[in-house]
């Protein structure tokens, strides 16, 4: 999140680096038992498929000045197929909104060859592994953001962060303020479309965007509409609009 003059292909390394960690990973006894049981038992649906079982790594473009960051893999989404929100309900909204707002080469993705190409954002999560019941443990959090802390050390050129859900949301509060980001007062609160300057003493300026997770308890309810979707990306755009003029 502070500009380097770094390579595309340094970063492309580090970020293949960083993500050949992640997916070694086993410093939480509770995530690895289940996603390995989760990749045993599988699912009647997919019940052909060899699981991938492991920590998911993020995906996207090197040089991406938008961070997407959801809370976590699905059991039988990317803890399945190996890819981020790749294979599950919620990531069929999220591509398909990518792909109209211009972030994707196509509106679906169902495994990790399936020629997906993203173009100036990098999607990620806060938890890496598949959690029971997709709730985390704050412990199992707290473990796991050293790789959202390496992400965005590599991402150098991020300026606006798409948060997918309140634990996201909070998570990347504390992150920035981590990194010298000054957190306005009172404390952003979490409401889907909202949209926040967070500046710094280098000169810095992050933009943090909430939105409603496109999980299916939002998007079968109704709480989450695809022109929802659309318009915080509309805003995403927006705002890497005005960074670049300003």
């Amino acid at each position: 999140m502070n500009p380097k003059n770094t390579s595309s292909g340094i970063m492309s390394a580090e970020l293949a680096s960083l993500s050949r960690t992640v997916v070694s990973c086993r410093l939480c006894p509770r995530l690895v038992r289940y996603r390995e049981d989760v990749a045993r038992t599988r699912k009647r649906e997919f019940a052909d498929w060899t699981y991938w079982g492991r920590p998911v790594p993020g995906l996207g473009d090197p040089q991406a000045e938008l961070l997407i960051v959801g809370l976590a893999p699905a059991a039988h989404g990317a803890n399945r197929t190996g890819r981020m929100f790749t294979g599950d309900s919620s990531g069929r909204w999220l591509f398909r909104a990518l792909h109209r707002a211009g972030f994707a080469n196509q509106p679906a993705s169902e495994h990790r060859d399936d020629g997906l190409q993203l173009s100036n954002v990098y999607i990620t999560a806060t938890v890496r592994c598949a959690p029971p019941d997709n709730r985390p443990a704050p412990r199992e959090i707290v473990t796991c953001a050293r790789y959202l802390r390496s992400e965005l050390e590599l991402l150098t050129r991020v300026r606006v962060i798409l948060a997918l859900g309140q634990v996201a949301f909070t998570h990347i509060l504390a992150l920035a303020a981590e990194r010298g980001f000054v957190v306005p007062r009172p404390r952003p609160k979490f409401t889907h479309g909202a949209s926040y300057v967070l500046p710094s003493a280098a000169g810095d300026t992050l933009r943090l965007i909430a939105s409603y997770h496109p999980s299916r308890q939002n998007t079968q309810t109704g709480k989450l509409t695809e022109a929802m979707l659309d318009a915080v990306f509309t805003d995403a755009r927006r705002l890497l609009g005005e960074l670049v003029r300003g």
